[in-house]
């Protein structure tokens, strides 16, 4: 396949879970809450876990963003559905150095499910914080004593 064709691909699947989001859902049930804000371009991700034995049994997001940024939540949902707590850190930690470039093995790539296609984003500097919201938003849940919280 084609550099062109293979970009083209990329753009499908970004836009795909931009306007088809998986997870965009509140969460009723939800163990860890919190939100966070982009202020340099107004994002905003609401993300609620549900985790059970020590797995994320379930996994929400709702707020607004671009398409970077919800495409990116609604593949990060998807990744970590699931796994347990430190799997999910590993991968949040996984998807933060590859957007900025850094090297890892390509089985942990592979966890990233479709998300490890942003690896681009690093391309476009402003963008990076796009797509490593809702990622930011995980390992601060996922870190923090059950509660609510908001954040920018």
């Amino acid at each position: 396949m084609g550099l062109a064709k293979l970009n083209n691909l990329y753009r499908e699947v970004i836009l795909d879970h931009s306007a088809n989001p998986h997870h965009k859902q509140a969460l009723a049930d939800a163990t860890h809450k919190i939100t966070l804000k982009n202020p340099t371009c107004g994002d905003v991700i609401n993300l609620a876990i549900e985790l059970k034995d020590g797995k994320i049994a379930n996994i929400g997001f709702t707020g607004d963003g671009c398409t970077i940024s919800q495409s990116s939540a609604s593949m990060m949902t998807d990744a970590v559905m699931g796994k347990s707590k430190a799997e999910a850190l590993d991968m949040a930690k996984t998807f933060s150095d590859m957007v900025i470039g850094k090297k890892h093995p390509q089985s942990d790539l592979d966890k990233l499910q479709d998300a490890a296609i942003l690896s681009s984003i690093m391309s476009f500097p402003a963008r990076i914080k796009c797509a490593t919201l809702s990622w930011w938003a995980l390992q601060r849940a996922l870190n923090e004593a059950p509660s609510d919280k908001e954040e920018s």
